[in-house]
């Protein structure tokens, strides 16, 4: 299974520092971040009062009203990022059962939940069709139906690696000759649950989060949708497609330990990610970067930077290693999707975004974060990790075409 080549033909994104792939492209290689007032949610009563969102949204831009009624703010960013990917790949070359879809989810349509149930509290009615979207595979079925794909059809939660986790399955259906091409990736916008509940948790900085810093104080939320057209290599050579990179492998694990807190000694995050390299046929001495789950949290980043250092050993201080939360915050149930958008393009524009806000390292995070701006270097292989609650971690491994 693993000896069969998978291609990254196709790619799209909506978020906050980019509402498609060349502007995300932009802001990552300028370092502009997103993070700033929330304007849809009422924010007064929390200590933190900012996240990525994305603004100057106008749906009726991107969708006729009668759609917008049974489409969640969700399904709307994924659907967009869906069209940008597909359109990017020409994937229509495949019949609709040759394709499947396999995304990642977080709170799906839970702001419209809120908006249901707020409703009926003061109105003591409301509109049913708010709920319609409630379930995490709703997106899922909303781009299968839009590209009227007849593929088998998945939708994995599994927190902050929900949408990385469903690139390296998407992977594995291509490999195992279930389809030809897969459609994965994942959308999640912000709700006042999750702002609420991470902050209840006293996991949100007041301010933009600064990942690996002393003084990082938890992470600032974000939302958006990345996706990503997966086939095989061979496939897509011969049907003449651009191929942005190759998908090497992917690692998978769980720790059993706490719900929020990690395991404090990185073990499992570094077996997952030796597990990517090997799955990879690759060596530590190959990767050239590595993109950081770096929630800004104090824990996390740290239980990381040991993990990478139990991998990569004393070469762990040559690697640059970096956030993109800095710049997009943490988007839950898509992130792993955007921080692997950011991977691919790091390999297509030999660069390395920055981590922004880091100003000082400590003892327990002493690596090379990238400070400040983005790096021009050579980049052949990435290692991207998505390390979420539950202990549920993931590692993707990118490389360049051989």
């Amino acid at each position: 299974m693993r000896s069969k080549r998978i291609a990254i033909t196709g790619m799209g994104i909506f978020c906050s520092v980019g509402k498609n792939v060349k502007e995300f492209y932009q802001s990552l290689k300028e370092g502009r971040s997103g993070i700033g007032p929330i304007s849809f949610i009422e924010t007064s009563k929390y200590p933190a009062k900012i996240g990525a969102e994305v603004r100057d949204y106008h749906p009726e831009a991107y969708f006729e009203k009668r759609a917008l009624k049974r489409l969640s703010r969700t399904d709307q960013m994924g659907l967009i990022a869906a069209e940008q990917a597909v359109k990017d790949s020409k994937m229509d070359y495949y019949a609709p059962e040759e394709v499947g879809v396999c995304l990642g989810a977080g709170a799906g349509g839970m702001l419209e939940a809120e908006v249901y149930h707020r409703e009926i509290l003061l109105k003591g009615k409301s509109k049913p069709s708010l709920l319609l979207p409630f379930i995490p595979s709703f997106t899922t079925s909303r781009i299968a139906e839009r590209f009227g794909i007849l593929g088998p059809q998945l939708t994995i939660t599994t927190a902050c690696s929900s949408s990385a986790t469903s690139i390296g399955y998407g992977a594995d259906l291509i490999r195992k000759g279930k389809v030809k091409a897969v459609i994965c990736g994942g959308s999640d916008a912000m709700s006042e649950l999750t702002f609420g509940g991470f902050n209840s948790l006293k996991a949100m900085d007041p301010f933009p989060c600064k990942p690996f810093d002393k003084k990082r104080a938890g992470m600032s939320l974000g939302e958006g949708a990345a996706i990503l057209i997966l086939e095989g290599y061979d496939e897509a050579v011969r049907r003449g497609t651009s191929i942005y990179a190759e998908f090497s492998g992917y690692g998978i694990g769980g720790e059993a330990h706490h719900i929020t807190a990690p395991e404090p000694n990185g073990v499992i995050e570094a077996r997952v990610m030796e597990q990517a390299l090997k799955e990879g046929g690759l060596q530590t001495c190959e990767v050239d970067y590595i993109n950081a789950h770096g929630t800004g949290t104090p824990l996390n980043d740290k239980v990381e930077t040991l993990a990478i250092k139990r991998v990569f050993g004393e070469r762990a201080y040559n690697i640059p290693v970096s956030s993109i939360k800095s710049m997009v915050g943490h988007c839950l149930g898509s992130a792993g999707a955007i921080e692997a958008v950011a991977s691919i393009l790091s390999i297509v524009y030999n660069f390395v975004p920055s981590t922004l806000n880091h100003q000082e390292g400590d003892g327990d995070c002493d690596l090379d974060y990238v400070p400040k701006r983005s790096r021009e270097m050579e980049v052949t292989v990435v290692l991207s990790n998505s390390f979420a609650f539950g202990g549920n971690c993931t590692s993707l491994v990118f490389r360049k075409c051989r």
